[in-house]
C-alpha cells in the first residue's frame, strides 16, 4: 500500500504537478475502486453523515458514488473505467455529505497525480482528505485501488475533430434499464400542522434524476397514484432515495420521514409492491416498482443507418405494422435522428471560436454528441436512435458550447413536434433563444424519420402524458403574469361576444339573423336528441377541413403572443442583469408562491381554450381525424343506446374500478386528449422559421443553461 499524503495536493490550481515532467501524449485507461472511507467528517445534527464522493478530470465530472447513509466509515467497492488523454491531467477526488432538498455539504477533497502512478499495475492508495480553506483539518482518509494501463490512440489529421475525454464520458450516458415507480398512497403518516394534519408530498432520486410528486392538501393517508419512470445506468441497480415533505406555504416545508429503495435487490422484468417505512418519522409508503430492460436507444456514427439496412428496415416495420396493434402498447414508434452538422454557431469564447456539442431529447430520453472543439461549424455525424412512447412528444435538439471551468453556454434550441416530422429529408432548421420565441445564430442539419402505430399512438393519446423530471422551477415573471392574463382574456371574450350575438339575436337588431336563429331556435328544441351534441361538434370538425383544403384557412398566426413572449424574453434579460442590483425577488418573497399559483392558473386557464379551438382549427391533423373518429362513436351509440343504459354503464364502471384494478391510475381521457393539442404559445415555440443566410440577429446573448 503506497500512502499519498496530499497536503501539497489540496491546492485547487493543480500546482503540485508543474515539477513532473511533460508526458507523451497518448490514451491511458484508468480503473479505479472505490473501496471505502475511515473517520470522515460529520456533517449532520446527529454527528453522523450521508457520504458520497465525485471524481473530476479537467473540470469534468466523470464519476458520482452512490450515497452511504449515516456512516463515518462508510464502504462503497465501486469501480469504474476513465479514458485519460494525457498523464498531466489530475484526479480530483471530492467528498459530500448529501441533504435531500438543500445544498449538500463539502466534506473534504484530494487529488491524485497520475503521472506518479506505475502502469499496468494495480495499486492501493490513500488519500487524506483536506478542505482548501482550512489546511490543517483531519477531515479523514478514502481508499482507492488504482490500474493505470496506456491505450493505443489513432490521430486523426486535424485537431479539430478529435473526440476528446469529455466525449467519451458523455457516451457513457446511454442507460441500462428503465425503472417505473408508481406512487400509490402513503399511510398514518406524522401531523406536522396545527391542525392535526400534513400536506404531504413526495420527492424521488436516483443518481442525477429527480421527481417530485403532487401535493395532497390536509391528510395522513393521502392518495397520489402518479406513474414515472427513471433511467437506470448501472448494471447491478442503485438506489431511490425517497423523502416526505408537508408544504407549507411562506416558510421552509417540514421534513416527514425518509426510505430508500435498493434497486439491486429486485428482480427484473417483474412488478414489486413495496410498503416501505419511513424512518426518523412516522407511516409507511406504498409504491410499485418494475424493474424493465433498455429501450432501443442508441449512439452510432452516420455510416451505421438501421434504416437503410434492409433486414433491419422490414424488422422495424414489421414490428409498428398494424397486425401487432395490441402487442406492448407502450412501443408506441420508432425514432431516428441524424445530427449531421451546424453552421455559423455563436462565438462563445474569447478566441472568437466556440466548442461546440449537442443535447437530443425525446421526453426524458436524453442523448449527447461528442465535442467539436474551436469550430463554428461542427460536423458531428452521429445517428440517435429512440423509442416513441408518445406520438405527441417533442423531439429538442440543443447546441451548447463547453466550458472547462464553468456549465456550458447556451448557443441554441430547436423543438420539432414527431408529427410535424417528414422522414428522410435532410433539413436545415434555425437555431432559436431559450424560450423559442426568436431567432439566435446559427442553423443546424438534421435529417429525421418516424415510424409508428396508428393505432397504438391513437389509445396512448387517451392516456396520461408522460412528466419530464427535469424542468425549469416557475419563476415570477411580470410579462409572464400579463401574458397568462391576456390568453385568458382572450378565451373569455370568445365566451362574451357569442353572449352578445345571442342577445342581439333576441333584441331583432337584425331582423333576418334573428328570424333566421328563432326558426332554428323552434327546430332544435322540438326534434333534439342527445346524439345531437356530438354531431354538432363533428360537423365543426368537418367545415373547418373543407375550408383549410379548399384555400380558404381562417387561421391566423397570432402576432399577439409571440410579441409577448419576445416581451418577456427582454425582461429576462433585464433581471439578469439587475437581480443583483435591484434585489426584486428577496422583496417578493412572501407573495411570490401566491403569485406563481395565480401565474400558473391562468395559464392552465388559457392553454384549455386554446386547445379546444386548435382541435377544431386542425391544428394538428392526426388529432383533429382522432376527435372524428371518437365523435362519430359517440353519435351512434347516443342515437341507438337510450341515456339510461350509458349512464348505467358510466355508474357501474366509476363503482368497480377500484375493485377491478385497486392501483390504477385515475385519469380523464378527454383531458388526456387535450395535453397533446399544442396551445397558442407551443405554436409559436414549435413554428419552423426560414433560413436567410444574410439574416444576423441583433442580440447575441451568452446564456447558460438552466
Amino acid at each position: 500500500m503506497l500512502p499519498f499524503e496530499n497536503n501539497k495536493r489540496v491546492n485547487p490550481t493543480g500546482s503540485s504537478n508543474a515539477e513532473l515532467p511533460l508526458a507523451e501524449p497518448g490514451m491511458y485507461q484508468l480503473d479505479i475502486t472505490l473501496k471505502r472511507g475511515h473517520n470522515l467528517a460529520a456533517r449532520d445534527r446527529r454527528g453522523t453523515s450521508d457520504p458520497y464522493v465525485k471524481f473530476k478530470i479537467g473540470g469534468k465530472e466523470v464519476f458520482r458514488s452512490k450515497t452511504i447513509h449515516k456512516n463515518l466509515n462508510p464502504v462503497w467497492e465501486e469501480k469504474t473505467s476513465i479514458m485519460i488523454e494525457h498523464l498531466r491531467e489530475q484526479l480530483y477526488i471530492k467528498v459530500f455529505d448529501y441533504d435531500f432538498g438543500l445544498q449538500d455539504d463539502f466534506m473534504g477533497s484530494a487529488f491524485l497525480d497520475l503521472g506518479s502512478l506505475e502502469q499496468n499495475r494495480s495499486t492501493e492508495v490513500t488519500l487524506s482528505l483536506k478542505d482548501p480553506h482550512y489546511a490543517d483539518q483531519d477531515l479523514g482518509t478514502i481508499l482507492l485501488s488504482v490500474l493505470l494501463t496506456p491505450k493505443e490512440q489513432q490521430r486523426e489529421g486535424f485537431q479539430t475533430q478529435s473526440i476528446r475525454l469529455s466525449d467519451l464520458h458523455r457516451k457513457a450516458q446511454l442507460w441500462r434499464g428503465i425503472v417505473s415507480v408508481t406512487l400509490i398512497e402513503g399511510r398514518e403518516l406524522k401531523a406536522m400542522d396545527p391542525n392535526g394534519l400534513s400536506d404531504p408530498y413526495v420527492k424521488f432520486r436516483l443518481g442525477h434524476q429527480k421527481y417530485k410528486s403532487k401535493i395532497m392538501p390536509k391528510t395522513l393517508n393521502p392518495q397520489w397514484r402518479e406513474q414515472f419512470d427513471l433511467h437506470l445506468y448501472e448494471e447491478r441497480g442503485g438506489i431511490i432515495d425517497i423523502t416526505v415533505w408537508d408544504k407549507d406555504a411562506g416558510k421552509k416545508d417540514d421534513f416527514i420521514g425518509r426510505c430508500q429503495v435498493d434497486l439491486s435487490t429486485l428482480s427484473k422484468e417483474q412488478t414489486h409492491k413495496l410498503e416501505l417505512p419511513l424512518e426518523e418519522g412516522e407511516g409507511f409508503l406504498v409504491l410499485l416498482v418494475t424493474l424493465t430492460a433498455s429501450a432501443a436507444v442508441s449512439i452510432a456514427d452516420l455510416p451505421i443507418n438501421a434504416l437503410e439496412d434492409l433486414k433491419e428496415q422490414e424488422e422495424i416495420l414489421k414490428r409498428y405494422s398494424l397486425v401487432r396493434m395490441f402487442h406492448n402498447m407502450k412501443d408506441v414508434g420508432f425514432l431516428q435522428v441524424k445530427v449531421i452538422k451546424a453552421e455559423g454557431l455563436m462565438a462563445a469564447d474569447v478566441t472568437g471560436k466556440s466548442d461546440p456539442f449537442c443535447v437530443v431529447e425525446l421526453n426524458n430520453d436524453r442523448l449527447l454528441t461528442h465535442t467539436v472543439y474551436k469550430n463554428l461549424n461542427p460536423e458531428w455525424n452521429k445517428i440517435f436512435t429512440f423509442n416513441i412512447k408518445d406520438i405527441h412528444s417533442v423531439l429538442e435538439v440543443t447546441v451548447y458550447d463547453e466550458d472547462r471551468d464553468r456549465s456550458a453556454d447556451f448557443l441554441g434550441k430547436v423543438a420539432i413536434p414527431l408529427l410535424s416530422i417528414q422522414n428522410g429529408e435532410q433539413k436545415a432548421y434555425v437555431l432559436k433563444n431559450k424560450q423559442l420565441t426568436g431567432p439566435t445564430k446559427g442553423v443546424i442539419y438534421l435529417e429525421i424519420d418516424v415510424i409508428f402505430n396508428a393505432v397504438k399512438a391513437s389509445f396512448r393519446t387517451l392516456m396520461p402524458r408522460e412528466q419530464k423530471y427535469i424542468e425549469e422551477e416557475n419563476r415570477i415573471s411580470k410579462q409572464l403574469l400579463l401574458r397568462n392574463f391576456m390568453r385568458m382574456k382572450r378565451c373569455v371574450m370568445v365566451l362574451v361576444n357569442a353572449a352578445y350575438y345571442i342577445n342581439s339575436c333576441f333584441d331583432w337588431d337584425s331582423p333576418p339573423r334573428s328570424l333566421a336563429a328563432f326558426v332554428l331556435f323552434l327546430f332544435v328544441t322540438w326534434n333534439f336528441e342527445l346524439y345531437m351534441i356530438p354531431l354538432t361538434l363533428l360537423l365543426l370538425l368537418v367545415w373547418n377541413y373543407f375550408l383549410i383544403i379548399s384555400g380558404k384557412d381562417n387561421r391566423q398566426r397570432d402576432t399577439v403572443v409571440e410579441d409577448m413572449l419576445e416581451d418577456e424574453e427582454e425582461e429576462d434579460d433585464r433581471d439578469d442583469k439587475d437581480s443583483e442590483k435591484k434585489g426584486f425577488m428577496n422583496k417578493l418573497y412572501a407573495i411570490q408562491e401566491v403569485c406563481v399559483s395565480v401565474q400558473n392558473i391562468l395559464d392552465e386557464v388559457a392553454s384549455f381554450g386554446e386547445r379546444i379551438k386548435n382541435t377544431f382549427n386542425w391544428t394538428v391533423p392526426f388529432l383533429s381525424w382522432l376527435a372524428i373518429v371518437a365523435l362519430c362513436v359517440f353519435t351512434v351509440i347516443l342515437y341507438f343506446t337510450p341515456l339510461r343504459y350509458i349512464v348505467l354503464v358510466w355508474g357501474i364502471n366509476k363503482f368497480t374500478k377500484k375493485l377491478r384494478s385497486p392501483y390504477a391510475i385515475d385519469n380523464n381521457e378527454v383531458l388526456d386528449f387535450l395535453s397533446r393539442v399544442p396551445s397558442d404559445v407551443q405554436l409559436v415555440q414549435y413554428q419552423e422559421l426560414k433560413h436567410d443566410p444574410t439574416h444576423s440577429p441583433s442580440k447575441r446573448k451568452k446564456n447558460n443553461p438552466g
